[in-house]
């Protein structure tokens, strides 16, 4: 089957004045030109996912490309056979990541513009994964730890992502006096967690640089040392990443035999994928 159509996944820190009305402008260009996707607007920036064939994302690349201050923005690339939203969405959040820090906590407002981990390339980062110094946590929910992780990560026991740093204080043992690099999907939750850290104090803080999206592209690494697959918030639920000696780690909900098939229940008492 053709692989005719592209997801861009992609996200920018960058500081967007009178973002509402940019929520809005922006939808309507999508719109304009048949793309589909979802898209978070904040003050603080732009966090989507968007699919669309080649020339209708090459048309919002070059559009968003020409936004100030969004001239380098990084788009991750997939190739898929059919589109990977249904709808177009564009909302303006408060913020593109919710941490949950309480108003009274020091450091509720995290800027990663202005503190954030180390950025680790995908080779840097599989040198983490073998070093026994190194603690490697999941930034993600526990679901999507479940469907594929990276071997010998720290699975925090969270259903959200603003529960993370409750998660981290609670069990600060594991981290304290050591190097911690952490990991997500695409780049943007680390970005602001892994600055969280550093405020928190924790000495030396690394990221993967793209997130697993780029570590599963990357032509040196071919996403080895990744376990399952990689869960995503559109219709795909999940894709690919190690090319090198892929290891099937899902389980069949109603046997737990091991299974690689994933769907999403239309059943809204369940609701589970």
């Amino acid at each position: 089957m053709a692989k005719d159509i592209r997801v861009l996944l992609y996200y920018k820190y960058v500081p967007i004045e009178n973002a509402e009305q940019f929520a809005a402008d922006h939808l309507a260009f999508c719109k304009s030109i048949g793309l589909k996707g979802r898209i978070l607007v904040a003050d603080e920036g732009i966090n989507g996912t968007v699919s669309g064939d080649y020339e209708t994302t090459q048309k919002y690349m070059d559009y968003v490309h020409s936004l100030p201050g969004m001239e380098d923005l990084w788009f991750k690339i997939d190739e898929e056979s059919e589109q990977a939203f249904k709808k177009m969405f564009v909302r303006y959040k408060k913020e593109i990541v919710h941490l949950g820090l309480e108003d009274n906590d020091f450091d509720n407002d995290i800027n990663p513009l202005e503190t954030t981990g180390a950025y680790l390339s995908p080779k840097e980062f599989k040198e983490a994964l073998l070093d026994e110094n190194t603690v490697v946590l999941d930034t993600r929910n526990d679901y999507e730890y479940d469907l594929g992780h990276f071997r010998g990560a720290i699975r925090p026991d969270i259903r959200n992502f603003r529960e993370l740093p409750q998660w981290v204080r609670d069990n600060k043992e594991k981290f304290m006096d050591k190097r911690v690099v952490v990991y997500c999907t695409g780049g943007v939750r680390c970005e602001k967690f892994s600055g969280w850290m550093v405020r928190e104090g924790y000495k030396d803080v690394g990221q993967l640089h793209g997130g697993i999206a780029t570590y599963g592209k990357d032509p040196e690494v071919q996403g080895e040392l990744w376990d399952g697959k990689m869960y995503v918030f559109d219709e795909r639920i999940a894709v690919d990443i190690n090319h090198v000696d892929p290891v099937v780690i899902g389980k069949d909900w109603f046997d737990g035999t091991p299974c690689e098939r994933y769907v999403n229940c239309g059943n809204p008492e369940c609701n589970r994928r």
